[in-house]
């Protein structure tokens, strides 16, 4: 994917200087236009790089900075000032709001060619295409046909940089609700990787970005990945206000073979951590009973055992419209605090007391015990697999 960073790092801009909004280095960059007047603003693409000489402003300073504010509000990638006589520096307004809203403003000489900035642009972008385009089919084959391109597939991730001796894992990202894209965070969720992981393929398959990764190619290996997953939630809840997207994570294989195991390993990772409403439910190593519940082959047993556990309250439920069930789990979830299941409930003190009580008249247990807790938590961690599969 062609972005800001990759402009940055290439060889093919040595005209253009960073001065301003590098946070938003992770912005798509789709198109080049050449806007002279605040009028023109209005024909600019999401996406697109905005440049300008200043020709045809009335007032320099203020007009750049008014260009640049409506240039940002049409979410476009970054903004090309061409510096000379007409904008002999850019504004210290400019290089404020541009660092406050993450909006890349780079420098261009007078005496580099805006024609020649344009072609140069057209070719990073047409060539970024055509290596996202090969890069897609490569982990497409790899992770849904692999028998049939097998060795064609081995060669192209070694020319990739990818070397057989690798470990690879799956990364998959999806959105919780069906209304959602993943398309809306995917330059988000990608500048985060490409500065953990040194080489990283990357797919759209149906709602999902998928991302794969060599254990070996960690550009960050003191931070650990749960806080590079926790950086992207928090990033979209500040603009959401909400998280609407998981991610999960697949155990690393040597063999070609078993990297379709990882990826089906990040999925029962998003799948569970849905289920269990967990955003740190990160890794399929970390899921813990839950693999141990799969593991067992016996269905009969396991769904008995939760059955003995659970089903006399889950009757209660059904019969008398209550919600007993749901504050069981949120009880164990707070590990019996009071005051947290108070707040999360927006219930009284007395009402949690309250509902503590019928529950441990319901089940006959207390629920003060740490092997009464585990039993409890085990049961609806089946019920979670059970309802999974």
């Amino acid at each position: 994917m062609g972005t800001i960073r990759k402009i940055v790092e290439g060889a093919l801009f040595p005209m253009l200087t960073l001065v301003a909004g590098q946070s938003g280095m992770y912005r798509k960059v789709t198109g080049i236009n050449v806007v002279e007047s605040i009028d023109l603003i209005m024909f600019c693409r999401p996406n697109e790089l905005v440049v300008t000489t200043g020709i045809n402003f009335p007032h320099q300073n203020s007009s750049l900075e008014q260009l640049v504010k409506l240039a940002y509000t049409k979410k476009v990638a970054g903004f090309i000032v061409n510096t000379g006589p007409f904008i002999p520096d850019i504004p210290e307004s400019v290089i404020t709001f541009a660092n406050e809203h993450d909006f890349p403003i780079f420098q261009m000489p007078w005496d580099c060619r805006v024609a020649d900035l344009l072609k140069t642009t057209f070719q990073f972008i047409a060539n970024h295409q055509q290596e996202q385009s090969t890069e897609d089919k490569i982990l497409f084959n790899l992770l849904f046909h692999f028998k049939q391109h097998a060795e064609s597939i081995k060669q192209n991730l070694a020319q990739l940089g990818f070397p057989p001796s690798s470990e690879f894992a799956i990364i998959t990202c999806t959105t919780t609700d069906a209304q959602s894209r993943i398309d809306r965070y995917e330059v988000m969720i990608q500048f985060a990787f490409q500065n953990r992981y040194k080489r990283l393929l990357r797919l759209k398959h149906k709602n999902h970005l998928i991302f794969l990764i060599d254990r070996a190619q960690i550009n960050t290996p003191n931070i650990p990945y749960s806080k590079t997953v926790e950086e992207i939630y928090d990033k979209i809840t500040q603009k959401n206000s909400s998280l609407n997207v998981i991610i999960g994570k697949g155990n690393f294989y040597k063999d070609y073979e078993n990297i379709r195991k990882s990826y089906d390993e990040s999925l029962t990772v998003i799948q569970l951590a849905q289920l269990h409403n967990n955003r740190f439910l990160y890794k399929y190593k970390e899921i813990g009973a839950y693999k141990i519940i799969m593991g067992v082959q016996n269905r009969t047993l396991i769904e008995s055992f939760s059955q003995d556990i659970l089903g006399q309250l889950h009757q209660y439920d059904d019969l008398h419209n209550t919600d007993y069930s749901t504050f069981l789990r949120i009880f164990l979830e707070e590990n019996g605090s009071t005051s947290k299941i108070s707040e999360r409930q927006f219930i009284h003190r007395n009402t949690v007391l309250y509902k503590i009580k019928k529950i441990e008249m319901l089940l006959d247990m207390d629920l003060n015990n740490p092997f009464t807790k585990t039993n409890l938590y085990m049961a609806f961690l089946i019920e979670d697999v059970l309802t999974h599969q």
